[in-house]
């Protein structure tokens, strides 16, 4: 053993040092959004036992529009209830921006459903005594927002769904694809962290149902606002930026894309879904 500045350096071996790497710091994966990790949900009737949910892992970061599909019976509106904390799971745990949405009581889970997340369903569910503004507005004076703010928000988020001109009108005077516009304006008013679309175009025709997914897709690309719907609808499925696959209660497949660069389909210019036809 040879003592060299200070260094034990064993004779006829070179001494190894172990340096720290400088500025570089180590890359972490972003929190998702939501994160469910084996959930479950089991309906009994009777004898009658139901595997709705198995062991069903998600996650969705912030910014994402995911549609989930497949076909009747596999799960997907029980997904969307239980990922929402509309409706109880019987195994897993399901986190919104790290809350364990599970571990709350169900009125810290109703308050925080309340402000954390939208939605929209395909029977529009507006009240209909009430004109476009007062069903925006909604959410917010049930949350504690002053009357006054809670009409400026309204007006100005019927604006941005391209209503504003059909502020005072009642749902019985507006077409079906207005209404679904006015139920989308009411999911977002309080900006919710995420949004939850249940068939939102199930009830429209499909020139209105464009219209529609037009709007969810451009404040999904501009606003990057977190959209995670419900489809039969393979053109639906289509324009999401990431499209997951149901069957019998579990995920078959989930197909990411880039979110930046895409166009009004959730699809970069360069690339499509594996199995579309390309243009030219």
């Amino acid at each position: 053993m040879v003592a060299l500045d200070g260094l034990e350096v064993t004779a006829g071996r070179p001494a190894l040092l172990e340096v720290a790497p400088v500025g570089i710091a180590e890359e972490t994966d972003p929190s998702p959004l939501l994160l469910a990790e084996k959930v479950q949900k089991v309906y009994r009737t009777g004898r009658v036992v139901v595997h709705a949910l198995i062991d069903l892992d998600l996650r969705v970061d912030a910014g994402e529009m995911v549609a989930v599909m497949g076909p009747s019976g596999c799960g997907k509106t029980t997904l969307l209830n239980c990922l929402s904390g509309l409706d109880s799971i019987d195994g897993g745990r399901v986190l919104i921006d790290g809350t364990d949405l599970f571990a709350m009581s169900d009125v810290e889970r109703t308050s925080h459903r309340a402000a954390n997340m939208g939605f929209v369903f395909q029977a529009f569910n507006l009240v209909p005594v009430f004109t476009a503004a007062e069903n925006v507005e909604l959410p917010l004076l049930l949350t504690g927002v002053a009357q006054q703010q809670a009409r400026e928000r309204a007006v100005e988020m019927l604006d941005r769904v391209g209503l504003k001109d059909r502020a005072e009108h009642r749902p019985g005077e507006m077409s079906g694809g207005e209404q679904q516009r006015v139920t989308i304006a009411r999911a977002l008013v309080a900006k919710p962290a995420i949004v939850w679309a249940d068939e939102p175009t199930g009830a429209l025709d499909t020139h209105m149902a464009q219209q529609v997914m037009d709007l969810l897709c451009r404040l999904n690309r501009e606003e990057r606002q977190t959209i995670v719907l419900v489809s039969h609808d393979p053109a639906v499925g289509e324009r999401a930026s990431r499209l997951v696959r149901m069957r019998d209660g579990r995920l078959e497949s989930d197909g990411r894309e880039v979110l930046t660069g895409v166009d009004g389909r959730g699809l970069r210019p360069d690339e499509q879904r594996p199995g579309a036809a390309r243009a030219g």
